[in-house]
Protein backbone atom coordinates (compact mmCIF):
# COMPACT_ATOMS: atom_id res chain seq x y z
CA UNK A 1 0.00 0.00 0.00
CA UNK A 2 1.03 3.31 -0.91
CA UNK A 3 -0.07 6.50 0.73
CA UNK A 4 0.33 10.20 -0.92
CA UNK A 5 -0.56 13.37 0.91
CA UNK A 6 -0.47 16.65 -1.02
CA UNK A 7 -0.32 20.07 -0.45
CA UNK A 8 0.75 23.50 -1.66
CA UNK A 9 -2.22 24.79 -3.67
CA UNK A 10 -4.25 27.54 -3.56
CA UNK A 11 -4.57 30.89 -5.56
CA UNK A 12 -2.95 33.08 -7.83
CA UNK A 13 -2.96 35.50 -10.32
CA UNK A 14 -1.99 34.89 -13.92
CA UNK A 15 1.97 34.78 -14.35
CA UNK A 16 2.80 33.44 -11.00
CA UNK A 17 3.99 30.57 -9.71
CA UNK A 18 3.40 27.85 -7.35
CA UNK A 19 4.75 24.53 -6.24
CA UNK A 20 2.53 21.21 -5.22
CA UNK A 21 4.40 19.11 -2.94
CA UNK A 22 3.61 15.17 -3.01
CA UNK A 23 4.23 13.11 -0.14
CA UNK A 24 4.64 9.36 -0.43
CA UNK A 25 4.62 6.70 2.71
CA UNK A 26 3.89 3.12 2.76
CA UNK A 27 5.76 0.77 0.28
CA UNK A 28 7.42 3.46 -1.72
CA UNK A 29 10.21 1.24 -2.62
CA UNK A 30 7.39 -0.63 -4.98
CA UNK A 31 6.99 3.12 -6.48
CA UNK A 32 7.54 2.40 -10.47
CA UNK A 33 6.55 6.12 -11.10
CA UNK A 34 4.38 9.41 -9.49
CA UNK A 35 2.95 12.11 -11.39
CA UNK A 36 0.07 15.15 -11.50
CA UNK A 37 -2.90 15.08 -12.64
CA UNK A 38 -5.65 17.93 -13.35
CA UNK A 39 -9.17 17.94 -13.31
CA UNK A 40 -11.17 20.95 -13.95
CA UNK A 41 -15.13 21.27 -13.03
CA UNK A 42 -17.15 18.93 -14.95
CA UNK A 43 -13.86 17.11 -17.09
CA UNK A 44 -12.15 14.35 -16.89
CA UNK A 45 -8.90 13.74 -14.71
CA UNK A 46 -5.97 14.69 -17.17
CA UNK A 47 -2.34 14.05 -17.16
CA UNK A 48 0.67 17.13 -15.88
CA UNK A 49 3.59 15.33 -15.55
CA UNK A 50 5.16 12.50 -14.64
CA UNK A 51 8.59 10.86 -13.27
CA UNK A 52 9.93 7.26 -13.02
CA UNK A 53 12.19 5.62 -10.93
CA UNK A 54 14.86 6.29 -12.95
CA UNK A 55 14.15 9.52 -13.33
CA UNK A 56 12.43 9.75 -16.70
CA UNK A 57 9.72 12.82 -16.94
CA UNK A 58 7.11 13.71 -19.41
CA UNK A 59 5.14 16.03 -19.55
CA UNK A 60 1.53 17.56 -21.03
CA UNK A 61 2.05 19.70 -24.25
CA UNK A 62 0.40 22.52 -22.71
CA UNK A 63 2.83 22.06 -19.53
CA UNK A 64 6.12 22.15 -21.63
CA UNK A 65 8.39 25.00 -20.45
CA UNK A 66 6.18 26.22 -17.74
CA UNK A 67 6.05 23.05 -15.07
CA UNK A 68 8.74 20.71 -14.11
CA UNK A 69 8.21 17.79 -11.53
CA UNK A 70 11.31 17.16 -9.29
CA UNK A 71 11.54 14.98 -7.06
CA UNK A 72 13.17 14.03 -3.52
CA UNK A 73 13.57 11.00 -2.57
CA UNK A 74 15.18 11.63 0.62
CA UNK A 75 11.51 12.83 2.29
CA UNK A 76 10.35 10.67 -0.41
CA UNK A 77 8.14 13.69 -2.10
CA UNK A 78 7.89 14.54 -6.04
CA UNK A 79 6.90 17.85 -6.32
CA UNK A 80 5.29 19.91 -9.16
CA UNK A 81 6.44 23.39 -10.07
CA UNK A 82 4.06 25.48 -12.19
CA UNK A 83 5.33 28.82 -13.55
CA UNK A 84 3.61 31.48 -15.90
CA UNK A 85 0.49 29.91 -14.75
CA UNK A 86 -3.04 30.43 -16.44
CA UNK A 87 -6.33 30.90 -15.93
CA UNK A 88 -6.73 27.55 -17.91
CA UNK A 89 -4.36 25.92 -15.62
CA UNK A 90 -7.14 25.77 -12.65
CA UNK A 91 -8.90 22.73 -11.14
CA UNK A 92 -7.87 20.61 -9.06
CA UNK A 93 -4.23 18.70 -8.79
CA UNK A 94 -3.99 14.87 -7.63
CA UNK A 95 -0.84 13.29 -7.12
CA UNK A 96 -0.45 9.49 -8.47
CA UNK A 97 1.51 6.93 -8.03
CA UNK A 98 2.44 3.33 -9.73
CA UNK A 99 3.23 0.66 -8.05
CA UNK A 100 3.22 -3.28 -8.08
CA UNK A 101 0.37 -2.85 -10.68
CA UNK A 102 -1.86 -0.78 -8.75
CA UNK A 103 -2.57 3.31 -8.81
CA UNK A 104 -2.98 4.92 -5.99
CA UNK A 105 -4.07 8.71 -5.72
CA UNK A 106 -3.80 11.35 -3.37
CA UNK A 107 -6.96 13.48 -1.91
CA UNK A 108 -6.36 16.78 -4.21
CA UNK A 109 -5.56 20.09 -4.07
CA UNK A 110 -7.14 23.44 -5.50
CA UNK A 111 -5.21 25.63 -7.84
CA UNK A 112 -6.78 28.59 -8.84
CA UNK A 113 -5.27 30.70 -11.08
CA UNK A 114 -7.22 34.52 -11.55
CA UNK A 115 -7.13 36.41 -14.50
Amino acid sequence: QVQLVESGGGLVQAGGSLRLSCAASGSIFSINSMGWFRQAPGKQRELVAFITRGGTTNYADSKKGRFTIPRDDAKNTAYLQMNSLKPEDTGVYFCNAVAQGKTYWGQGTQVTVSS
